[in-house]
């Protein structure tokens, strides 16, 4: 799988939303862990684990790699509980704004972890609650039987 070119992932960010995955780690005592993002959008801001789908990956297969990429953290699955959409007006690449669409996904880790931030974060926290932001819609509210 490989990464796009800055010149040609500008040109996307322009033209269409970019499809990503967004990973609530959760441990043993139910908190949350965010970590605090080096880079656009929402530089400085604690976020959750997450970024693009690439081509040829499984949306679970991408959240599974986010989590190793930018925590060090391994797991074997990730269930989807959701989605999230946003605009951002600052991105990691050019002026345009940032429109992203990200299917959430919840992991459980135990006990025996130690995160290793990568270089797209700077810091990490446990915490009991999530980012306002991080509006998470369930993908079916409920089923009406007459459809």
């Amino acid at each position: 799988m490989k990464l796009i070119p800055a010149h040609a992932y500008s040109r996307m960010i322009k033209a269409l939303p970019i499809l990503c995955v967004d990973v609530v780690i959760r441990n043993n005592k139910g908190e949350y862990l965010l970590i605090r993002r080096a880079n656009e959008p929402l530089k400085n801001r604690w976020w959750v684990v997450g970024g693009r789908v690439l081509k040829g990956e499984t949306l679970e297969k991408a959240a599974i790699r986010k989590v190793k990429q930018e925590t060090g953290l391994v797991v074997k699955s990730a269930q989807p509980i959701g989605f999230y959409e946003d605009v951002f007006e600052k991105n990691h690449c050019c002026k345009s704004p940032l429109h992203s669409v990200s299917v959430v996904f919840s992991v459980k880790i135990g006990q025996d972890w130690k995160i290793r931030l990568d270089k797209q974060s700077w810091n990490f926290k446990f915490s009991l609650s999530l980012p306002k932001r991080l509006v998470i819609k369930p993908f079916i509210k409920k089923l009406n039987s007459q459809h």
